[in-house]
């Protein structure tokens, strides 16, 4: 089964350290870029059977919930859904009410995917955040009491400011809260962003309360996510995200298990039968096209084995449980042994990689480096 990724790119405010493909917009950019996107869903054939779609952005729940109807009534008039089909949307706090969250019912929405980044409002407000914690907690209530009982919560550590004592305390309150999903990612100055000439000079010459975490502050950091989520029944299934049983993101190990996905809209990336391809990263020029699939689509890559292999392996080791002997084997036609032998060999001597009879993993150990190791499966 395939998965399909649908890009909304307005938001309220681009945050600070945000580089995705988003930005302001008025209504009426909403309703054409619709058109657009409506006029590229029903000029795509997808042959597969559709078992997930995730609603990305920008922010998603920007858009009234007719226009997110629109969507839907495409999607589901064009192509074949499974009947157990996992649909996220991404939402942010302040911008979701009963009625936008009762057209997501009506849509077949059943994942929520909340950006919290942090339950200090200080640390939001540094981040650009346009919420607090307090409206945090009015959306992912009023959420709950709709009935939405898969909702992932999104958080983020080594933040501007930050200190381990106030990365806990948001931990332990969002684990009060006991969401289906945690993603728990570091956050990465990109360049591009406010945040990158903000801080691409020496941290110490910030005001204190602006410096961003030292290495072994971000480190204990990560430490304390790994093992308070254990201990409230989080299974750790990616580098970033823990899950309760059952509820891993199926859409998101789409990309890590390099299996089909569809995207739709502006900058929306694409992997079909081992070839990847993206849309335009203009919004302004998506509409004027009206998303015409034959003029938006372009970077498209047709993976050589080679290229194949590098991918397999550097997607497949953010999975905690590794990648499969036998789906290398199936895949390339040879023994994973024999195209990345040494490599394994040296990593498991210093304890950075494990194997079994199925499985091919990173350590503990080696997660933490996991940059560094998953650079020696490129190819020479």
């Amino acid at each position: 089964m395939a998965g399909i990724y649908i890009h909304i790119p307005f938001c309220v405010r681009k945050c600070l350290y945000c580089d995705f493909v988003s930005g302001e917009g008025t209504v009426k950019d909403m309703e054409m870029y619709v058109d657009s996107l409506v006029n590229e869903i029903n000029n795509t054939y997808i042959e597969e059977c559709i078992d997930s779609v995730f609603v990305g952005g920008g922010t998603p729940s920007i858009l009234s919930g007719k226009l997110m109807e629109k969507i839907f009534e495409t999607l589901n008039n064009k192509f074949d859904f499974d009947r157990n089909c996992e649909i996220t949307i991404e939402a942010n706090p302040g911008t979701i009410d009963e009625n936008k969250l009762e057209s997501y019912l009506k849509c077949g929405i059943n994942r929520l995917s909340i950006g919290l980044q942090s339950a200090d409002d200080k640390e939001l407000a540094k981040l650009g955040r346009i919420h607090n914690y307090e409206q945090f907690l009015e959306s992912y209530s009023l959420a709950k009491n709709k009935g939405f009982t898969n909702i992932n919560i999104d958080l983020m550590s080594a933040l501007p400011g930050q200190t381990i004592e106030s990365y806990k305390d948001t931990i332990d309150k969002v684990l009060g809260l006991n969401p289906a999903h945690i993603s728990a990612y570091s956050l990465i100055i990109e360049e591009g962003t406010f945040f990158y000439d903000k801080y691409n000079i020496d941290n110490e010459k910030l005001p204190a309360e602006e410096r961003l975490p030292s290495e072994e502050t971000e480190r204990e950091m990560y430490y304390y996510t790994k093992e308070a989520l254990a201990k409230k029944g989080y299974f750790r299934y990616e580098i970033s995200n823990y899950s309760k049983p059952g509820f891993e993101c199926r859409h998101n190990l789409k990309y890590w298990n390099r299996e089909n996905y569809y995207g739709f809209g502006v900058c929306a990336a694409s992997f079909v039968n081992n070839r990847r391809y993206r849309n335009i990263s203009d919004t302004k020029k998506y509409i004027s096209l009206k998303g015409n699939p034959d003029e938006v689509r372009e970077e498209v890559t047709h993976l050589t084995q080679k290229e194949a292999m590098e991918e397999f392996m550097f997607l497949g080791l953010r999975k905690i449980n590794g990648v499969s002997k036998e789906k290398f084997k199936n895949e390339f036609a040879k023994d994973i042994s024999e195209v990345y032998g040494n490599v394994i060999e040296k990593y498991k001597k210093i304890n950075l990689i494990d194997e079994n009879d199925e499985y091919i993993l990173l350590t503990d150990k080696g997660i933490n480096v996991s940059n560094i190791v998953m650079s020696e499966f490129l190819l020479d």
